[in-house]
């Protein structure tokens, strides 16, 4: 008989209990700050049927080349989720009884066959938080507020950018760039913190933009801050798309003033996010010391998407964000970082008198500590190495003469210190 190789599909990773308790606690923290935020939460199908992602309301052309597709029995086209996003655009179109704003937050798996690198995988955990029914921007500001308090708890220093489409697609107008020559282009400036300027016009001339277009967008590419917002202002005056980009920057940063954040929030007018999705506010969060290059979180304003699915020209004001629990989890492992498994309270670790130790261990759940039992017939000595490797808080021995005296012996494994407590078995 031929011997099986044991391995991971590409891009799919296993985490045993030592990392996996670190993700659960990175998950917690981010669960308890949706919570905190009056977010409710909901669960999706990560099949799904192709048609629904695939929608002209969905990921966009790039996003769809990474999409896992299969069929079942019935010759259905199905397939796997590629975000929590539109999932949740179904959610709301097929629930219209929904209270607004409704504010959701969910935690699962996504697949995607795309490249790999470091926090990036093809199977891999999404945490979004979207906001249906508020069209200000008092939306925005909360979930990057609500951002940076998820990584102040996970004592991580990250930096907000953000921008917003109708600001990009406005000048791209101006330069009679229209239809999906618009997003293509988006797409291409996406890129512009990965390649040089040089592989930008490039990449421009290969789409087919004349030069007028490509020397404009050069000549964007080069001004300052203060140049690009001065040439909005001049711009708004002819496009309106431009002008209302820019009240909604205002309110926006008048909300991360009033929110004392405005020193994390960048304003980045060449963030792009190449998803077809979004129509205003974008952003991307990143580690400040770049320690890895990748986002760690992003989202944006995506207004038409549930009505495109329910072919309504409805539009509903939505806005989401999303983190990346293994690009996280990845770079607090590149940091040392405190971040902990859960430790026990206590280990039980019975000397020849299983049946006590397992009252003891049930007495001490239903006071609702965290315990225990050695399972095995481990010596003591080895018992309390693993206790000491794991980094249990208290150890509890159970012997013959803890059973004769109705006594357990506790030992503080970070003092040493021993005690006997009462206890009838």
């Amino acid at each position: 008989m031929k011997k099986m190789n044991y391995q991971n599909v590409k891009g799919t990773l296993d985490y045993l209990p030592e990392e996996e308790g670190i993700r659960r606690t990175i998950r917690r923290t981010m669960e308890d700050v949706f919570i905190q935020y009056g977010c409710k939460p909901i669960e999706t199908p990560i099949l799904n049927y192709q048609s629904l992602l695939a929608s002209k309301y969905a990921g966009g052309a790039e996003i769809l080349e990474e999409m896992y597709t299969l069929s079942d029995r019935g010759k259905r086209e199905l397939a796997l989720r590629y975000d929590l996003t539109i999932p949740f655009a179904k959610v709301v179109a097929m629930n219209p009884t929904l209270k607004m704003p409704f504010k959701r937050y969910e935690i699962g798996k996504v697949f995607r066959d795309g490249p790999i690198k470091t926090g990036r995988y093809r199977e891999f955990t999404q945490c979004d938080v979207d906001i249906v029914g508020v069209q200000s921007q008092v939306a925005e500001a909360e979930l990057m507020m609500m951002a940076l308090d998820v990584f102040r708890r996970l004592k991580m220093d990250v930096t907000i950018q953000y921008n917003n489409r109708k600001l990009l697609v406005g000048f791209l107008r101006q330069l009679n760039i229209t239809g999906q020559m618009v997003n293509r282009v988006i797409l291409i400036l996406d890129k512009i913190e990965k390649i040089s300027k040089e592989k930008i016009k490039e990449e421009l001339r290969e789409a087919g933009l004349d030069q007028v277009a490509i020397d404009a967008i050069e000549s964007f590419l080069q001004k300052d801050l203060d140049g690009i917002v001065e040439e909005y202002r001049q711009l708004a005056e002819k496009e309106e798309i431009i002008k209302q980009g820019l009240e909604e920057w205002n309110e926006l940063q008048a909300y991360l003033k009033q929110l004392e954040i405005e020193s994390c929030c960048l304003f980045n007018p060449f963030l792009a996010r190449g998803l077809e999705i979004y129509t205003g506010t974008i952003y991307e969060i990143f580690l400040t010391d770049k320690s890895v290059k990748s986002s760690i979180g992003s989202g944006g304003r995506y207004d038409n998407a549930i009505g495109g699915l329910i072919g309504s020209q409805e539009t509903y004001a939505t806005v989401g964000i999303s983190f990346g629990l293994d690009v996280i989890f990845a770079a607090l492992s590149l940091e040392n970082s405190y971040l902990e498994a859960e430790r026990l309270d206590y280990y039980i670790i019975p000397i020849g008198r299983p049946m006590e130790a397992i009252s003891a261990a049930k007495a001490l759940r239903d006071q609702g500590f965290k315990v225990e039992l050695e399972l095995g017939k481990k010596k003591l000595a080895k018992a309390l190495d693993k206790a000491n490797k794991e980094g249990v808080k208290k150890v509890i021995i159970i012997g013959e003469n803890e059973v004769d005296g109705n006594t357990y012996k506790v030992r503080d494994m970070e003092t040493g210190e021993e005690w006997l407590e009462a206890f009838q078995y």
